[in-house]
């Protein structure tokens, strides 16, 4: 959750961070408000994007009968396509020095980044390294003594300067902490001719996770930089992102939702919009998703491609069917299910017997039918489709030597942690039924229970004394989540598999932290869990589209690890093991990990690579793989290729940062030698001619 100026210093100001005076003007209040300062004053646009002095959204004015028809005026302009909703007035202050100064959560460094530089303003990047000094602050230890001495001395201030900074430093981390902040940007940060450090311009980023857990939060939340679609998406719970082509696209898990994204772009039938429905598509759901692009002018038909896991077609399917209730679309409606009960999912749709619903089996049935809906429209491809690469052979001998196993089977003792709630009854139920050893559950307070026939204990160290545990998993709500992974690892269970989707950054950053010695091995968060398939499996994958074989599948969505072994399995190739790693920003145990296990697993002959823009996990595994010679196929997928940059597309580490990243990830996956899937179609023939 971006703030705008008004709102950063706001939250500024009551975190105790000096910020100058100032009053919000809304359209319609130029009239009746003058600011309670003296001239001259300083009108500031406010947008969620920067540039805006330099396209006019700064003003500043000298008489009070100027101030009505300026603030008009700012009401009037566009900032790169950004709207003007209000205006924060402050007044003139006396600027000695500027300098910069911001807290920013690194997902490569895994810490939070203290940077201050000399001086502040526009342009900072373009100022010169020697400007700026960067100090990675690790959590949950944060600022030490020599830091702010580093950064004292860098700034060049006076000796009495030292105390006020040190208090303002320590002031921002505790605004950051205290409410979740991934940025909070001062710049510049001035001195002004009292010797007073002040906030003159704040930029801040709320964890979307800690405020879902904090509602207080959402006071600074300003419903008028977004679109009346994507408030409408906020209030129902579902990610939705508007995008500039013509196709409505509803979908089931973000992975998937960024696969068909990219599938219809490559086509030529680019989307309108990105719609995660998520794990839940009850009537109401369906409903406000249809409503919303119904009434959207640039979506001219829906696709709405479900893959039923967890999630059942059939009860998607009669959500549907009742928020149409009898009458035919007020659009063209594609679908395609596949998975849980497709069959009588798609069976309920074609009994509607309604115009405009088109009812196909595939992604290829459904792009032609997309065609016919514009007819003389040019098909051409508005993005250059990907061409597939073949697995590249290594080269034999290798002088790498791994001795780490993955060592998870069937009679592997599994912990619940969580087990009486909802999902954690649920979930345990459906690993016994596939044949997992879960041998204790855990939840405060409620030890002496059974669910499922397994009895419950109060703590791990309760349940250790009369069971060995060899994996726990974690159904906990991520307000206790992190702590659940951090009792896991504190009892040295060999692997902790967090489920919990939400959990604040900052949380996990020092979970992580203080476990780094653990010889815990933790799967997530926000993770399907793993499959042995045909033999146990550790979370809540679906059971039905998983064979046992000779193929690693290796994830970071839960949707795409579900699909591609419904595919693999429908022409007969089986899996030898599924892993999701999780689609948070911050996770434990990585693709490069998961290699190293499976370098030496007899039984993956082949491995599949499900991977997501954003972030440096593809990468990473490209430079090991050509590092140590892994010797094993390995076949590739991305999703999100078409992407707009700085979308976070539904999971949380899903964000292209900048253009051209996602090229920079292909090129790496390219010199490794990974087989690049152009489509999720492509995929299984590809993986049938890795193993031939």
């Amino acid at each position: 959750m971006l703030l705008n100026e008004h709102q950063s210093k706001t939250l500024f100001e009551q975190s105790g961070i000096p910020v100058p005076q100032g009053v919000a003007v809304f359209p319609g209040e130029e009239a009746e408000i003058r600011p309670p300062f003296p001239l001259p004053w300083f009108l500031k646009a406010q947008a969620l994007t920067g540039g805006r002095g330099k396209a006019g959204g700064i003003l500043r004015v000298e008489r009070a009968d100027d101030f009505t028809p300026t603030v008009r005026a700012l009401f009037g302009i566009d900032i790169k396509g950004h709207a003007v909703p209000l205006i924060r007035v402050e007044p003139a202050v006396d600027i000695r020095r500027e300098f910069y100064l911001s807290l920013t959560v690194s997902r490569p460094r895994r810490c939070l980044l203290l940077t201050v530089g000399r001086q502040g303003g526009v342009d900072i990047e373009s100022q010169g390294e020697e400007n700026l000094l960067v100090q990675e602050i690790r959590l949950p230890g944060g600022l030490e003594p020599h830091q702010v001495r580093a950064a004292f001395f860098h700034l060049g201030l006076e000796n009495e300067q030292f105390q006020p900074l040190a208090h303002l430093l320590a002031t921002l981390l505790g605004c950051v902490l205290d409410n979740g902040l991934l940025m909070a940007e001062i710049n510049p940060l001035i001195l002004d001719g009292e010797g007073r450090f002040s906030a003159l311009d704040g930029k801040v980023e709320v964890d979307d996770s800690f405020r879902d857990i904090h509602p207080e939060m959402e006071r600074y939340y300003q419903r008028e930089h977004a679109t009346v679609e994507e408030n409408t998406a906020r209030d129902a719970g579902f990610s939705f992102v508007g995008l500039p082509g013509w196709v409505g696209l509803v979908v089931n898990g973000a992975g998937l939702a960024m696969a068909t994204m990219d599938a219809l772009n490559f086509s030529g039938l680019p989307a309108s919009n990105f719609l995660d429905l998520g794990g839940g598509a009850d009537q109401q759901r369906m409903r406000t998703a249809l409503d919303l692009l119904f009434g959207d002018p640039n979506a001219k038909a829906i696709f709405i491609n479900l893959f039923g896991g967890i999630l059942s077609c059939e009860k998607v399917a009669l959500a549907l069917r009742g928020a149409l209730d009898g009458e035919a679309p007020q659009k063209p409606i594609v679908v395609r299910m596949a998975g849980k009960d497709a069959a009588s999912g798609l069976q309920i749709l074609r009994d509607l017997d309604v115009d405009g619903l088109s009812i196909v089996s595939n992604m290829r049935e459904a792009i032609n039918v997309l065609y016919s809906l514009e007819p003389g429209r040019d098909a051409r491809p508005d993005y250059p489709a990907p061409e597939p690469t073949a697995p590249r052979r290594r080269q034999e001998g290798s002088t790498y030597v791994s001795t780490a196993r993955f060592g998870i089977d069937r009679d592997t003792p599994i912990l619940v942690q969580g087990i009486t709630g909802r999902e954690g009854r649920l979930h345990t139920r459906l690993m016994l039924d596939y044949g997992a050893n879960v041998v204790a559950g855990v939840t405060p307070f409620k030890g002496g229970q059974e669910v499922e026939g397994v009895p419950v204990y109060d703590s791990i160290a309760q349940a250790r004394r009369d069971h060995d545990i060899g994996a726990s998993i974690v159904f906990v709500p991520p307000r206790l989540a992190a702590d659940a992974v951090l009792e896991a690892a504190e009892n040295r269970i060999p692997w902790a598999v967090c489920i919990t989707e939400g959990i604040p950054q900052h949380e996990m950053l020092a979970v992580f932290e203080r476990i780094k010695h653990s010889p815990t091995r933790v799967i997530g968060p926000n993770t399907p869990g793993i499959m042995v398939p045909g033999r146990t499996k550790i979370g809540i994958l679906p059971n039905t589209p998983f064979t046992p074989g000779p193929v690693a599948i290796l994830s970071r969505s839960g949707t795409l690890t579900y699909e591609v072994a419904y595919r693999l399995s429908a022409i007969g190739i089986g899996q030898s093991l599924c892993v999701g790693i999780g689609g948070d920003p911050f996770i434990g145990t990585d693709f490069v990990d998961l290699f190293e296990m499976i370098r030496n697993h007899e039984e993956t002959r082949t491995v599949i690579v499900l991977g997501e823009i954003g972030g440096q996990a593809e990468e990473n595994l490209a430079e090991y793989v050509l590092r140590t010679g892994f010797g094993k196929p390995v076949i590739s997928f991305i999703a999100g290729r078409t992407a707009p940059p700085g979308k976070r597309l539904g999971h949380a580490g899903a964000i292209l940062e900048r253009q051209g990243g996602i090229e920079r990830k292909l090129e790496a996956m390219r010199r490794a030698g990974f087989a690049l899937c152009p489509s999720l179609r492509s995929i299984a023939p590809m993986t049938e001619d890795a193993l031939k």
